[in-house]
């Protein structure tokens, strides 16, 4: 049976002038609104003033729909006819204020959430803390629109000289970014977690399986709400036990999602997030003697000269170079990512025969 919902506002959901706004622009405002706060297989939950419900897309949505953008996500206000035994139906999308989207290991784009305020960069640390993974996840966020900010998790591991040197290089590298150290074992920093959650507001929790992300969840429901699992013996990982995306709300009014760890995070069509990410690469890219330097071998090239002067550090940089490949294959048009593909494959095949003439 699902709970029915009393006296719920909208904005208790998160819906803002912004949305109002959309909502009202529709051609048919006869349906009203509600939020879609879990999916499944093509099913979906959604909430609304007066309850919760399971939801299926008309046949229609479904028939126009020519990508995946086209379909409901988790985070997204949508017009809904409730029907008997807690049932709707899904019949318009309305526009999304920001997207968490990215690219699967067969370039499809798979979209994480929607209409998210902030995007907390979950880290533990132990073997997952990686400075690169961050600015990965702050590019994907950016493009999308939103806000990050980084929690480092499972501060309860090192010591506090330790995590000193660990926020000290962060602010190095990430200007201005919030950072909250938590643990759930020691009870540390969830009160600071909380107080950065503002009512109205939705944020998603991003980062590996095993960061912590549904433990934090659950210390800030006050209750056990998320199945969490254990920590495997030989990669030191957790087990994927968030199969999917779901949202919760909080007693002090904030609205949190969780996601499935990612092993990967492929940037999805983020040229955009990229280059403000490495805001300071852009800037720099002015000064290079051509206009479509790629920063990589030209001569004259201001980006190149700054790594020689030790201006900017190399391994920012080389995050840089990679993240930009990626975006640039994830835009290519199939024809030409099979281009690409046979003409690397026939230069491993001349290798491979030159390596073959060499031998005694």
């Amino acid at each position: 049976m699902i709970e029915k919902i009393s006296k719920t506002k909208l904005e208790d959901l998160g819906y803002s002038d912004f949305f109002k706004l959309k909502y009202e622009s529709l051609t048919s405002v006869e349906y009203p609104v509600a939020r879609v706060i879990a999916e499944h297989k093509g099913a979906y939950r959604v909430r609304s003033v007066n309850g919760e419900y399971s939801a299926k897309i008309t046949g229609g949505r479904m028939f126009d729909a020519l990508e995946r953008e086209d379909y409901p996500a988790v985070g997204d206000w949508v017009t809904i006819t409730e029907l008997e035994e807690e049932r709707a139906v899904i019949h318009k999308i309305l526009p999304r204020k920001t997207i968490l989207k990215k690219k699967n290991s067969k370039q499809e784009v798979q979209i994480i959430a929607t209409n998210i305020d902030v995007a907390f960069v979950v880290e533990s640390l132990d073997r997952d803390y990686n400075l690169n993974r961050f600015e990965r996840y702050f590019a994907l966020a950016n493009e999308g629109g939103v806000k990050s900010a980084i929690i480092l998790n499972k501060v309860d591991l090192i010591s506090e000289p330790e995590l000193s040197a660990i926020v000290e290089q962060i602010k190095n590298r990430f200007k201005g970014v919030d950072i909250i150290s938590t643990s759930v074992v020691a009870e540390r920093g969830l009160d600071e977690l909380m107080d950065y959650i503002a009512r109205g507001k939705t944020y998603c929790f991003l980062g590996s399986s095993g960061v912590g992300k549904s433990s934090l969840i659950n210390k800030l429901l006050k209750k056990s709400e998320i199945k969490t699992g254990e920590i495997s013996d030989s990669t030191g990982r957790g087990k994927h036990t968030t199969t999917a995306r779901e949202m919760y709300f909080l007693e002090n009014g904030g609205i949190v999602v969780d996601n499935p760890g990612m092993r990967e995070v492929g940037v999805a069509d983020a040229g955009g997030g990229i280059e403000n990410v490495f805001d300071e690469i852009k800037l720099l890219s002015r000064g290079c003697r051509y206009a479509d330097c790629t920063h990589t071998h030209e001569p004259g090239c201001a980006v190149l000269g700054a790594i020689k002067d030790k201006n900017i550090d190399e391994g920012r940089y080389e995050n840089y170079i990679k993240l930009r490949k990626e975006d640039e294959y994830y835009k290519m048009t199939s024809l030409e990512k099979r281009e690409k593909d046979r003409k690397f494959g026939k230069f491993v095949k001349k290798a491979l025969d030159q390596m073959k003439d060499i031998k005694p």
